[in-house]
């Protein structure tokens, strides 16, 4: 039997969120921060002769025919005319429409871990762009470094972040994304911002008036962590953050918090852990 491939695949924080203007096309463009958290989920590979591409028992709620991951191999097989397939197992651990990036760090692991077990030899770049077919978001993860994004958040530029402990709590709903871009309300004229302004403290997330108004469990999460720090929304939300010195002081303001929600203490991480289990470093 072939061995099993057990890799990571990181929860994300959008830092800021700013619209600047939107495409012909109708997407949005954006900037952006974004920084990864401990907060994984875990896949395991194994390829096969059989040419198929199957999900294995999995505790994720996803429906097969939704699944990421196996659009994520289905479209490598494809596009490479690869014979073999591939067995994938997830465990699930990183919210559902919470805004922490869980099914695009799926993809990106997934393409990083088929293209070393179906020794494809594609470039990281290529992986990338090939990634944004399946999602705005996957190409920070395939990059694997914390960044500063613009356009429609495949723009990629590196920067180095503070790594602070942050409590995240998930309100318990999905927010879609669809419809906070649709909202008429959502401010899509921002000024553009240089990376040193956020540096220096600037920047928001214009969806958080939008979310507030159609998700007020958001907005409660927001008002309840605000007491104790500096709280935000990542993304479209739901979840909400704020981000403490001491993991100990983190650890206090979550045993304080509401048995309804669902809460997570993290690290931040300015690498993608999953380039570091493939060799990937650079």
């Amino acid at each position: 039997m072939a061995e099993l491939l057990r890799l990571s695949a990181p929860a994300k924080l959008n830092l800021m969120l700013h619209i600047t203007g939107r495409r012909g096309d109708g997407y949005h463009l954006l900037e952006t921060v974004f920084q990864f958290i401990d907060l994984c989920d875990w896949l395991e590979f194994e390829v096969t002769d059989d040419g198929n591409i199957v999900r294995r028992q999995t505790n994720s709620p996803v429906a097969t025919s939704d699944d990421i991951l196996l659009r994520t191999a289905r479209l490598l097989q494809s596009r490479y005319d690869v014979s073999r397939g591939v067995s994938i197992g997830i465990e699930k651990q990183i919210p559902i429409g919470g805004g922490l990036g869980g099914g695009s760090s799926d993809a990106a692991t997934c393409l990083l871990a088929l293209n070393r077990i179906w020794e494809l030899g594609l470039g990281l770049d290529q992986l990338a762009r090939i990634g944004l077919e399946l999602g705005a978001d996957v190409p920070v993860f395939v990059g694997g470094k914390a960044a500063w994004a613009s356009g429609i958040g495949e723009q990629l530029q590196p920067v180095e972040l503070e790594l602070p402990i942050y409590l995240v709590i998930d309100p318990g709903i999905e927010v879609s994304t669809a419809q906070i871009f649709a909202a008429e309300e959502l401010t899509r004229n921002c000024d553009p911002l240089t990376i040193r302004a956020f540096l220096s403290g600037s920047g928001g997330n214009v969806c958080e008036p939008v979310v507030r108004n159609l998700y007020p469990q958001v907005g409660a999460a927001l008002d309840w962590l605000s007491q104790y720090g500096d709280a935000k929304m990542s993304g479209t939300g739901a979840c909400v953050f704020a981000a403490f010195d001491s993991l100990e002081r983190a650890e206090e303001v979550k045993s304080r918090i509401p048995e309804n929600w669902t809460t997570f203490v993290a690290r931040a991480m300015n690498r993608n852990p999953v380039h570091q289990q493939l060799g990937l470093l650079d």
